[in-house]
């Protein structure tokens, strides 16, 4: 692989440095929206076209698409230690030129087997083109701000089902599901390889100090084996369970219903443009909240929302205004898990460490668009499915309160921040 990265090293402390690529902020969002509306939400809107044309079982091109994220998951493990040493050039670069290539395979597939080669392809381009990369850059590079540049690309990126699942409908209704995903190709190769390429140029500096609350650094291994740690996997596995498969579920839920693939395909587009105005709101709910009470109230309402739409058949305004609040509640979580490395262990091993936070959450979400789609007949159909899933977002939350980092053996002259306020740590166990 040709090493696109600058070697050189520096320290990005300040809202100012001058390693910061400027161009790399609009360029992620823009890539944001593009990778994931072609590599990811294309799919749900052309799946009922590509069974229907080709007779191959819904349960096998579902399971195809499990098969990318399960290899995404895996690979995303590999890509965050990369990412801690060498930057996000070389890896969102490679992976958006083997997404087009990916899906150019997808295509082109004329059986199964080969169509599933293509997923596991895009699976890769996943791992090295989706939110982990593009958090990692933006966490070293805008340190201490990360949160805002995290806030701005998420925000971006919400629109991603917005533009794309309703202009995937479009060219879906002109085009066959094959010329549809071959225009997507060239759509998404135009627009991300350059992009990747010579906007993350920029020097990748050293990581930033820890902050204060978590005193020194703790090694990767030291807190992957923690209890918190393990929590935190637990919760957002479950959690990223129920959310993917209401995501992949929620068009055949309304074709189900009797509404049309075009009402459908807008209904999971408007949940974009939810998760977008959700992620204004995040900075607000982050001051007001502690990193666990928050954790725990997201899950809670992303439950709320998938039971939403298990008694909501109608009217289709309802159904937007619940796909609309379910997409402000995934916008949040996206945020909260962008954030939870830093808030309780420091920015240090981010790249490696959200990958292995990522990679079980990442493969519950590949699971469950197969698993929704093999639950649904048994179950009745998507309406018992989605109550089905609402528990499970139930289990998530059971588990969240205890993802917090007790702070215990911390001196006195250590501050903690609570609430957007810095307090002394004064003695004794607590959690924040």
């Amino acid at each position: 692989m040709t090493d696109l990265d600058t070697p050189a090293h520096g320290t990005a402390t300040g809202t100012r440095d001058r390693s910061r690529p400027r161009a790399a902020l609009p360029a992620l969002c823009a890539t944001q929206i593009v990778s994931w509306g072609i590599v990811y939400y294309a799919f749900p809107v052309l799946n009922p076209q590509i069974t229907g044309a080709t007779g191959w079982p819904a349960g096998a091109t579902t399971a195809a698409f499990s098969l990318g994220l399960i290899v995404s998951a895996l690979a995303g493990i590999r890509v965050g230690r990369t990412l801690d040493r060498r930057g996000p050039r070389t890896v969102m670069t490679t992976g958006s030129a083997v997404g087009a290539v990916s899906l150019l395979i997808v295509a082109a597939a004329p059986n199964v087997p080969l169509f599933m080669a293509g997923w596991a392809l895009a699976g890769l381009a996943m791992a090295s083109t989706f939110y982990q990369p593009a958090f990692a850059a933006l966490t070293r590079w805008w340190a201490p701000d990360h949160v805002r540049a995290l806030t701005i690309v998420t925000l971006a990126g919400g629109l991603a089902s917005t533009v794309f699942a309703p202009l995937t409908a479009a060219l879906a209704d002109h085009l066959s599901w094959r010329h549809t995903y071959f225009v997507l190709a060239a759509i998404l190769a135009a627009v991300t390889i350059p992009a990747h390429a010579l906007a993350l140029r920029a020097p990748w500096p050293n990581p930033p100090t820890a902050p204060q609350h978590t005193g020194a650094s703790p090694g990767a291994a030291q807190v992957v084996r923690s209890r918190p740690f393990l929590l935190l996997a637990t919760a957002f596995t479950l959690s990223a369970f129920a959310m993917y498969a209401v995501v992949v579920a929620l068009v055949p839920l309304l074709l189900e219903r009797g509404y049309t693939t075009s009402q459908a395909a807008w209904a999971l587009g408007i949940g974009g443009a939810g998760q977008t105005l959700g992620r204004t709101l995040y900075a607000t709910l982050a001051r007001s909240t502690t990193v666990t009470a928050r954790t725990t109230i997201l899950i809670v309402l992303g439950g709320l929302t998938t039971a939403a739409f298990a008694v909501v058949p109608g009217p289709y305004a309802l159904l937007i205004a619940v796909a609309v609040m379910a997409g402000m509640v995934r916008g949040n979580l996206t945020l909260l898990q962008a954030t939870a490395i830093t808030d309780r262990w420091g920015p240090t091993h981010y790249g490696h460490l959200s990958g292995l936070l990522a990679a079980p959450a990442t493969t519950a979400a590949a699971l469950a668009p197969f698993a929704g789609a093999a639950l649904a007949t048994p179950l009745g159909g998507y309406g018992p499915l989605f109550f089905l899933l609402a528990a499970v977002s139930v289990a998530a939350a059971l588990t969240a309160p205890w993802t917090g980092i007790p702070v215990t053996g911390l001196r006195d002259s250590h501050n903690l921040s609570v609430k957007g306020r810095s307090v002394p740590v004064l003695r004794g166990p607590s959690r924040y």
